[in-house]
């Protein structure tokens, strides 16, 4: 079986609905990605554009490894990213580019492209894991409280948040999710720029 084969309706629905939707949406974005890498070889994901455009490389690594960050700040379990991944992946520029400029990301490129599947499996696979096996009671832990830092207050996280600040739900569903659609857009904007279609009608 193939990712792009996945079957997204497997096993049993999670008790809690919230639970439950959460880890079919996040699954289902998932798939999008494995589909995505599935579909494309190192060339289009390295493909530069113009100046001013981020290659795919960008937005495939960008995301995974934010992601990779955020689940560690919503669990306390440490990254997997590391200096031995590092070397694996080969990437050109080892940042995920959060706090940079597009002029500086725009050189970053993947060297090793099968090494980068695999991160971005290992990454997928734990949120996975911990989203169907977690106590929903979690999803209202207070992650960062109010008044907030000035580098979280202009997040749409921050924006998105309740009145007692940013909880475990808000981190998944800010932080992973809607992350994770805004950044898969930029994928299938970009696909079609070296001559690949979108994935979903």
């Amino acid at each position: 079986m193939t990712d792009i084969d996945l079957d997204l309706n497997a096993g049993p629905a999670l008790g809690d609905p919230t639970q439950d939707s959460l880890y079919r949406r996040m699954r289902t974005m998932h798939s999008l990605y494995y589909q995505a890498v599935d579909t494309m070889d190192l060339e289009h994901v390295n493909h530069f554009e113009r100046d001013g455009v981020v290659p795919i490389a960008f937005s495939l690594f960008h995301y995974v490894n934010v992601h990779d960050g955020s689940f560690m700040l919503i669990t306390g379990e440490p990254p997997i990213w590391n200096d031995e991944w590092q070397e694996r992946v080969q990437l050109t520029i080892a940042d995920h580019g959060k706090h940079k400029t597009v002029d500086e990301m725009v050189a970053q490129r993947i060297g090793d492209y099968d090494a980068y599947k695999e991160y971005q499996r290992t990454v997928f696979d734990r949120t996975e894991a911990h989203l169907a096996s977690m106590d929903p009671a979690d999803f209202s832990r207070v992650l960062i409280a109010k008044p907030y830092p000035p580098m979280i207050a202009s997040t749409y996280s921050a924006r998105c948040a309740g009145p007692q600040g940013i909880t475990v739900l808000d981190g998944f569903e800010c932080w992973l999710y809607q992350h994770g659609l805004r950044h898969m857009g930029e994928i299938e904007l970009a696909r079609g720029l070296v001559g690949l279609g979108g994935m979903t009608s």
